[in-house]
C-alpha cells in the first residue's frame, strides 16, 4: 500500500512527458528554431542602435555637459556654505557681545540708581535744615522733613558700622539737626504731658494731640533712648498721680451717696423685721426686709444700666444709691479710663504684650490697689447678699467688655476683686442659711396664710393678717428668684450649692412650722400656701424649668392632692371608703359580694342625693377662706371637683341596677359644678 503511494508521482510525470512528446516536435529542432528567433531579434536591435547612434552620442555629450554644470554648482554651493558658516559665527559673536553690553548697561544703570539714591539720601538740603531749625513741630512740613532726617540718620548709622568714609561729610550736620529736632520734640511732648496737670483738664485732648504726632516718640526712641525714657517716666508719673487723685476723690464722694442705713447682721433672712412701715412707704435705706431680699429693678444694672453714664456726685447730692449702683459707676469709670489708657500707651509708646502690661501697671497700679482696698473696706460690714452678687456679675461683664475692646490689662484686677467678693458673699449667704436653721417654729403665731407684702401678684392682701414665719418663705422666694435670675448668664457651682442648701433649710423650716398645727388639713393649708407663694415668685422671675421651681412644683402637687382628699372626706368620705373596699370585688368579678353591699350603697346614694349640693357650697366656701390667692383657691377647688367626678364614676360602676336608678345623674352634678368654675 505504501509502495503504491510512493510510485504515484512518478507515474504522473511520465504521463506528462508522454503527453508532451505526443503534441510537440523533436526537441533539437525546437531548440534550433528558438536560437534562430533570438538571432533575428538581436540583429534588429543592432540595426535600431545603429540608427540611433547619433542621438546616443548627442545624449552622451549632454550628460557630460550636465555633469560639468552640476560640478560647478556644487563648488558654488560649497562656497556659499563656507560663507554662511562664517556669518553664523559672526552672529554668535555679536549676540554674546550684545548680551555682555546689556549686562554692563544694566549694571551701570543699577549703580547709577543706587548711587543717585545714596547721594540723595546722604545729601542734606538747605530746605530740610531750614524747616528742622525754624518750623514749629506741629507743622506738616516739619513732620515730613523729620521722616527724611530719620531715614538719613539710620543710613549714616548703618554705614558707620561698615566704616564708610562718605559718612564723615554729613555726619556732623545730621548730628546737629538730630539734636535740634529732639530738643524741639522733647519740649513739645513734655508740654503736652504738663497739660494733664492743669485742673479740670480733659486729658483726652492732649492724648489725641500726642497720638497725632506719635512718630515723634518713635524718632526719639530710635535716636536717644534716654530722652525717650525721660518722656515715658514723666508721662507715667503724671498720669499715675492724676488717676490716683481722681479715683480717690471719686470714691470718697460716691460713698457719701450711699443709703444712710445699711444692712447689718440683724437683717438676715431668719430674723424678724421689727420695722413697721406701710405698704407704699417711701424709704431711703435698705433696712427694710422687702428691699434686702427682693431684686426689684436692681437687676437692670446688669443690662440697661451696664453702660449708663457714671454718677456725678455733686449733681446727685439729694439722691441715695444702692451699693451695687455706686460700685457700677466706679467700675465703669475705671473701665472707660483704663481701656483708653491701655490703647493709648500701646500705640504711642509702641509696646506689646508684657511690656504693655508693665507700662500700664506703672500708670494704673496705685489706682487699682486703692480701688481694691476701698472695696474691701466697703464690704467688711456688708450683709446685702444680692448687692454683692450683682457686683460679682458686674465684674464678669466688665471683664468681657475689656476683652471685646482688646484690653487684657485688667484681668488680674478683676480676679482680685472676685477674690474680695466671693468669700464675703459665701459668708453672708451661710449666715442667712444658719438664721433659717436657728428659727424656732414654736415661738411664732399659728397662721396658715402667707405674708404677701411686696408680692402684688397675689390678691386679697388686706383679708389676712401678717405673720412672721411666712415672711421667711416670701423672703426666700424673692431672694432665690433674684440669685437664680442674676446667675443665668454666668452660672457658678458655688452659688448652685448654696442655693440648694438654702432651699433644703427653708423646706425643713416650712415642715417644722407646719407641724405646730393640730390637724393635717391645717398643716396642708399652710404648706400649700407657702409652696404656692414660693413657686409663683420663682416662675415670675426665673425660667419655669429651674431646679428650684421644679422642686417646689412637685411639693405643691403632692400636697394639693393630699389636701383634696382631706376636704372631700367629711362630705363624701362614706362613698370614698365604699369605693376602696368594694373595687377589689369588681376587679375580681366577685359580683355576689357586691350585691351583699347593696343596702349600704343605697344608704350612701340617698345621703349623696340629699346633701351633694350643700356639700359643694361648703367645699367652695372652705377653699376660698383657706387660701388668700384666688388663683390657688380656684385651682384647688377645680382639682377637688375633678377628683369628686372620678370618685362618682367609680362609685357608679360598683352599684346595683336598683341603686344606679336612684343615684343623681352625673350630668346634673356636672352642671351644678360649672357654677363654681372661676375665671382666675
Amino acid at each position: 500500500m505504501a509502495q503504491a503511494e510512493t510510485n504515484l508521482p512518478e507515474q504522473l510525470d511520465n504521463e506528462e512527458v508522454r503527453e508532451i512528446l505526443k503534441t510537440t516536435t523533436d526537441l533539437r529542432q525546437y531548440s534550433r528554431q528558438i536560437e534562430k528567433e533570438f538571432k533575428e531579434v538581436e540583429n534588429k536591435s543592432i540595426e535600431d542602435y545603429i540608427k540611433e547612434s547619433q542621438n546616443i552620442a548627442s545624449l552622451h555629450n549632454q550628460i557630460g555637459e550636465c555633469d560639468e554644470v552640476l560640478e560647478r554648482m556644487e563648488n558654488m554651493l560649497m562656497s556659499f556654505q563656507n560663507v554662511l558658516s562664517n556669518i553664523s559665527t559672526e552672529i554668535t559673536h555679536l549676540q554674546k557681545k550684545s548680551v555682555s553690553m546689556s549686562v554692563q548697561l544694566t549694571n551701570r544703570q543699577s549703580v547709577k540708581a543706587q548711587l543717585s539714591q545714596f547721594i540723595e539720601d546722604m545729601a542734606v538740603s538747605e530746605e530740610m535744615i531750614t524747616i528742622v531749625m525754624d518750623t514749629p513741630v506741629t507743622e506738616k512740613d516739619f513732620c515730613t522733613q523729620l521722616n527724611v532726617l530719620n531715614h538719613k540718620l539710620s543710613l549714616v548709622k548703618e554705614l558707620s558700622f561698615k566704616e564708610s568714609k562718605s559718612t564723615a561729610d554729613v555726619e556732623d550736620v545730621l548730628c546737629k539737626l538730630r539734636l535740634k529736632a529732639m530738643a524741639k520734640i522733647r519740649s513739645y511732648l513734655l508740654e503736652q504731658i504738663y497739660k494733664f496737670r492743669k485742673p479740670m483738664t480733659n486729658y483726652q485732648i492732649p492724648q489725641n494731640a500726642m497720638l497725632k504726632h506719635k512718630f515723634f516718640f518713635e524718632f526719639i526712641l530710635s535716636n536717644e533712648r534716654q530722652v525717650a525714657q525721660e518722656i515715658c517716666n514723666e508721662y507715667i508719673d503724671t498720669m499715675s498721680k492724676i488717676y490716683y487723685s481722681y479715683f480717690k476723690s471719686y470714691s470718697s464722694r460716691l460713698s457719701s451717696l450711699k443709703f444712710e442705713e445699711s444692712c447689718t447682721k440683724d437683717d438676715l433672712m431668719g430674723i424678724e423685721d421689727n420695722v413697721s412701715k406701710g405698704l407704699f412707704a417711701k424709704t431711703t435705706s435698705l433696712k427694710h426686709k422687702s428691699t434686702i431680699f427682693t431684686i426689684g429693678k436692681r437687676g437692670e444694672i446688669l443690662n440697661q444700666q451696664l453702660e449708663a453714664p457714671i454718677i456725678v456726685p455733686h449733681a446727685q447730692l439729694k439722691n441715695r444709691y444702692t451699693f451695687e449702683a455706686l460700685f457700677r459707676s466706679e467700675q465703669y469709670a475705671l473701665v472707660d479710663n483704663a481701656c483708653r489708657e491701655y490703647l493709648f500707651v500701646t500705640e504711642f509708646f509702641m509696646v506689646r504684650g508684657g511690656q504693655a502690661q508693665d507700662l500700664f501697671n506703672q500708670i494704673m497700679g496705685k489706682t487699682l490697689t486703692l480701688i481694691i482696698k476701698t472695696v474691701e473696706t466697703s464690704i467688711q460690714d456688708c450683709f446685702d447678699t444680692i448687692a454683692m452678687f450683682l457686683c460679682i456679675q458686674l465684674i464678669f461683664r466688665y471683664q468681657l467688655m475689656c476683652h471685646k475692646r482688646c484690653v487684657p490689662a485688667l484681668d488680674k484686677y478683676w480676679d482680685s476683686l472676685q477674690s474680695v467678693f466671693w468669700p464675703r458673699f459665701e459668708h453672708v449667704f451661710r449666715l442667712n442659711i444658719q438664721s433659717i436653721r436657728d428659727c424656732d417654729p414654736t415661738k411664732f403665731s399659728k397662721e396658715m396664710g402667707p405674708h404677701y407684702v411686696g408680692y402684688i401678684h397675689f390678691t386679697m392682701i388686706s383679708k389676712f393678717p401678717l405673720h412672721f414665719p411666712s415672711q421667711i418663705t416670701r423672703r426666700y422666694a424673692e431672694f432665690s428668684a433674684a440669685i437664680v435670675g442674676i446667675s443665668e448668664h454666668f452660672p457658678n457651682e458655688l452659688v448652685s450649692r448654696l442655693l440648694l442648701e438654702l432651699q433644703n433649710e427653708v423646706e425643713c423650716f416650712i415642715l417644722r412650722m407646719a407641724a405646730i398645727f393640730p390637724t393635717r388639713k391645717e398643716q396642708l393649708i399652710y404648706l400649700i400656701n407657702n409652696y404656692d407663694l414660693v413657686l409663683g415668685i420663682l416662675m415670675e422671675h426665673t425660667r419655669d424649668n429651674s431646679k428650684e421651681a421644679e422642686a417646689f412644683r412637685e411639693q405643691l402637687t403632692a400636697r394639693s392632692t393630699e389636701y383634696v382628699e382631706e376636704i372631700l372626706a367629711p362630705h363624701f368620705g362614706g362613698i370614698i371608703q365604699f369605693i376602696k373596699e368594694c373595687e377589689p370585688y369588681f376587679e375580681t368579678e366577685q359580683l355576689d359580694e357586691l350585691r351583699k353591699q347593696e343596702r349600704r350603697s343605697l344608704a350612701l346614694v340617698a345621703n349623696f342625693s340629699a346633701n351633694w349640693k350643700k356639700s359643694l357650697e361648703e367645699l367652695n366656701r372652705e377653699v376660698l377662706l383657706s387660701f388668700p390667692s384666688l388663683v390657688t383657691s380656684s385651682r384647688l377647688l377645680q382639682l377637688a371637683l375633678a377628683s369628686l367626678v372620678q370618685y362618682y364614676q367609680r362609685f357608679h360602676k360598683l352599684l346595683t341596677p336598683n341603686a344606679k336608678a336612684q343615684l343623681t345623674n352625673i350630668h346634673v352634678v356636672m352642671i351644678e359644678m360649672k357654677k363654681y368654675k372661676s375665671s382666675y
